[in-house]
């Protein structure tokens, strides 16, 4: 089963008085182009997050964030009483040395006093909290993947229906193909006989319309394009990472329906062609979401 690479996945869990949140996003890219948000606590385990992520991933342009939440009574700075109380004194005793005024609003100047408001605690990381932060990247992971599945399952229906109409149009040039023949030689002999009133030697000219016919035919691309379905087909049955593999394939069937298209001459064959490009096109945009 094939895999999108547009994926979102969310997961949480609790550690003492913290939740811890990690969210996934991940939409499609050529290469692995990873960006992460992680808080201070987790940074040290930044480079072991960025392995697990591609591993896991891939391929894709992936957004990575965990946070912590707490209690807004746990997480409020508090205030250094100690230092205020310090602050104060000094500033009575400068007050009193050099006979400045006193400030009006005592509180207003000793809160922004350097490092009254500063947190200075340092927290360390336990291995403890580190397993159930990893069990809940792994979560999140997991909820992703299961996304990217979900959305494999959707383009590869696309891809058969798609795939589909163009065998069907493919097959409805057949007609046109015998008809068209018959309406070449039939202007040739025309041209040749009403409008240039010419004699001419009916043998040359079978050959020359064979030659002219053979460079005409489409009957090699028509088998490879056929081919080239159904090397896709086998390809979207091969599971997840044949993204580019399948962008490869279309690239190759694209190259079969335009020189169709060039060797038609004929307006209803070049109006099936036009809708088989239209088909294809839409194969190649959703190709860029395959891992």
């Amino acid at each position: 089963m094939i895999q999108s690479m547009t994926g979102y996945g969310k997961a949480t869990a609790t550690f003492g008085d913290k939740k811890i949140n990690v969210e996934i996003k991940s939409l499609n890219s050529k290469a692995m182009d990873l960006s992460t948000r992680i808080a201070p606590l987790y940074r040290e385990k930044e480079m072991e997050i960025r392995a697990l992520l591609t591993q896991a991933l891939e391929r894709g342009k992936v957004d990575f964030c965990l946070w912590i939440e707490k209690d807004a009574a746990e997480t409020a700075t508090p205030i250094n009483a100690a230092l205020v109380q310090n602050y104060y004194q000094q500033i009575k005793t400068l007050s009193e040395h050099l006979q400045i005024p006193l400030p009006a609003d005592w509180f207003s100047t000793l809160l922004r006093m350097p490092d009254v408001l500063t947190r200075v605690d340092v927290q360390e990381l336990e291995e403890e909290e580190w397993a159930v932060v990893h069990h809940t990247i792994t979560a999140a992971l997991q909820h992703l993947v299961d996304f990217r599945k979900q959305e494999g399952t959707a383009l590869e229906k696309k891809f058969n229906e798609k795939l589909d109409n163009i065998e069907r149009l493919l097959h409805s040039i057949e007609p046109y193909e015998k008809e068209r023949v018959a309406k070449i030689r039939e202007r040739i002999t025309d041209a040749l006989e009403k409008s240039l009133s010419v004699d001419y030697d009916k043998n040359r000219l079978e050959q020359e319309l064979i030659y002219y016919i053979e460079k005409l035919d489409i009957n090699e691309e028509k088998q490879r394009l056929a081919n080239h379905l159904k090397y896709f087909r086998e390809t979207l049955a091969g599971g997840h990472g044949q993204g580019k593999k399948l962008g490869f394939i279309a690239q190759e069937m694209g190259r079969e329906i335009n020189t169709t298209g060039s060797k038609s001459n004929h307006a209803e064959m070049q109006n099936i062609v036009v809708q088989m490009k239209d088909e294809l096109e839409q194969i190649k945009e959703q190709v860029l979401n395959v891992m």
